[in-house]
């Protein structure tokens, strides 16, 4: 009598149904270890650069601790971002889409501007490692971020900036925006001029007369010393770019 090719086996023969079932499970199953392709977009890219950087600093942003922070192959992220760039440019367009523009159209020149830079500074102080990079970046197949100087930019020209002052006047705002990003991070006591206090009497007392300002508007809205500089300068400027427009 022949053995059939289970019995030489050893092994117990299976139905038709329990063999679909068996090879259908093992799919099954090596399909869960395949990322799906909508587990990585460009949204979860920007937001897991952003973690990054805010662990590591920029020098950390790099493809390969990228792809590693995603949990995909280096191979993957390169199916969706070019390269480093491409990721800054994500990045760029996500923090901008946060600044507020919406005074622009719809209240005073003055307002909207004051509204635009308390909102850029405040986006900016929460990713100040970016700064360095963000400000020298080009715009370019930037959407969110040309929106945002386009907005802007007509809100100047509809106040009456000529237009070869509109840009000029923007990264004037800008440059005492970012630094003013920075100054939100600052210690309490950079200004502490220590034992060296009795050699710098003027200094020493502009100090404490300045912390002194603060302790009294300490109730108020925005009263640490960041904002009470930033308002100065802020007000400063504004009042000053008054002068240029017709």
């Amino acid at each position: 009598m022949l053995e059939t090719t289970d019995e030489r086996a050893g092994m117990p023969a299976l139905s038709a149904a329990q063999g679909r079932a068996a090879t259908s499970g093992g799919a099954q199953k090596r399909r869960a270890g395949r990322p799906s392709a909508a587990v990585l977009d460009k949204a979860g890219i920007t937001s897991a650069a952003l973690k990054l950087v805010s662990r590591k600093g920029y020098d950390g942003l790099t493809m390969a601790a990228l792809a590693k922070v995603l949990d995909v192959a280096p191979s993957a992220l390169y199916n969706h971002v070019a390269s480093k760039h491409d990721v800054l440019l994500l990045v760029e367009d996500h923090l901008m889409s946060l600044v507020d523009v919406s005074g622009f159209g719809g209240s005073s020149w003055e307002d909207a501007v004051r509204t635009w830079a308390w909102s850029y500074r405040d986006v900016f102080a929460e990713h100040t490692p970016l700064i360095p990079v963000i400000a020298v970046l080009p715009v370019t197949d930037a959407p969110q971020t040309l929106a945002m100087y386009e907005t802007v930019s007509k809100g100047f020209s509809d106040a009456g900036f000529p237009q070869d002052r509109i840009v000029p006047s923007i990264v004037a705002l800008e440059s005492f925006i970012f630094g003013s990003a920075y100054d939100v991070t600052a210690p309490e006591d950079i200004f502490d001029a220590g034992s060296m206090a009795e050699s710098t009497p003027y200094f020493t007392a502009a100090v404490r007369h300045s912390a002194s300002g603060q302790e009294a508007s300490a109730g108020q809205e925005r009263g640490r010393p960041a904002d009470t500089a930033f308002r100065l300068g802020l007000e400063a400027l504004i009042a000053g770019f008054g002068a240029i427009r017709k």
